[in-house]
């Protein structure tokens, strides 16, 4: 059974729909909320590493938080995972991990391929 972790939003319909294709596949999932279990800079760095992409790719850059912190503007890799750290709405969703790989899910038709490869 394939194992995974998915950084969740369940107020997000892509989120949802997400999380829905994991338990259609059947997969043995970890759940995590992570506006609510807010992940940890070395949990945002090694999703950045799995992912391939600097911390301004895994950001929301349409949230309101993202102009009032004025990230539009940051290039310091620290500071903009620690805006992550510190507003987790900023992250993108949703984010699924396995066997040291992550995607982020959208859109979510690329989920399937994702855990069957």
């Amino acid at each position: 059974m394939i194992q995974v972790t998915i950084w969740h939003n369940p107020r997000c319909s892509k989120s949802r729909e997400a999380l829905s294709i994991l338990e259609e596949i059947g997969c043995d999932k970890l759940v995590v909320k992570y506006l609510e279990t807010t992940p940890t800079k070395d949990e945002i760095t090694t999703a950045l590493t799995m992912l391939g992409m600097n911390p301004r790719e895994l950001m929301r850059t349409k949230e309101d938080i993202y102009s009032e912190l004025n990230l539009k503007e940051e290039d310091d890799y620290d500071r903009l995972v620690d805006a992550m750290v510190k507003n987790p709405k900023l992250i993108e969703r949703p984010v699924i991990f396995k066997e040291g790989q992550a995607i982020i899910g959208r859109p979510t038709s690329i989920i399937a391929n994702f855990l069957a490869s």
